[in-house]
């Protein structure tokens, strides 16, 4: 596992996070966070801990397409429907969650490759590309059992297929973060810090925090 670098610690850093992290929710306004990559990436397990530390909502697109389809999994609807049916109703669930921002939007593998998809998340949300290598998905994908796209012959020959046609794609995203086998908030502190360089939420937390540094104590004003 590579070698995770200190976060910040003490009261201090607790109260310049919180007011960086509260500066970027209101960056975002109405805007929605939205996770795209690979089926492995991590979006799911990533993306609520995103949430979490913004305090916004997290939602999954793929538990909210189950939901629609009175809880019928994701490969079962693959199974009965087919692909080009899943992939219709997953541009109308999207464009859906997409009007309930600030949140934290996790999406499936495929989502990002709709180009009304793609026009609608730029309209109303800021995206992330969750990148990973061959071999982090492989492994990650190997656990589980519900990736109806892998189920072929040769489920690795699948997964680069895959990867050749869509990475190209997620290229377009607004943001790129390298999904990594490191702890899980290093990660998210690498989206966060990025949202806001992408928001200008850096920028005014760091104008916000010299004018406290620099301001007089109070009942000593300048005259």
């Amino acid at each position: 596992m590579e070698e995770c670098e200190q976060l910040p610690d003490g009261p201090q850093a607790a109260q310049d996070v919180a007011r960086s992290d509260a500066a970027l929710v209101a960056a975002l306004g109405r805007r929605s966070v939205v996770l795209v990559g690979m089926m492995g990436a991590g979006k799911s397990s990533i993306g609520r801990r995103v949430a979490q530390r913004l305090g916004i909502p997290f939602v999954d697109a793929d538990e909210e397409i189950e939901i629609a389809h009175a809880g019928m999994k994701i490969r079962e609807i693959f199974a009965e429907h087919g692909e080009p049916y899943f992939r219709a109703g997953e541009a109308r669930v999207i464009a859906r969650l997409l009007e309930g921002g600030p949140q934290v939007l996790a999406t499936g593998g495929g989502a990002f490759m709709n180009a009304d998809t793609r026009a609608a998340i730029g309209a109303k949300g800021i995206s992330v590309w969750l990148k990973a290598e061959y071999d982090v998905l492989m492994k990650r994908i190997k656990r589980r059992h519900d990736r109806p796209l892998l189920k072929t012959d040769d489920p690795a020959a699948t997964l680069r297929k895959l990867m050749e046609e869509r990475y190209p794609v997620y290229a377009l995203a607004d943001l790129t973060v390298q999904s990594r086998d490191v702890l899980h908030e290093r990660i998210v502190e690498e989206i966060v810090r990025a949202l806001a360089e992408k928001t200008g939420a850096a920028g005014a937390t760091a104008g916000a925090s010299a004018e406290a540094t620099d301001a007089p104590a109070e009942g000593h004003r300048n005259p």
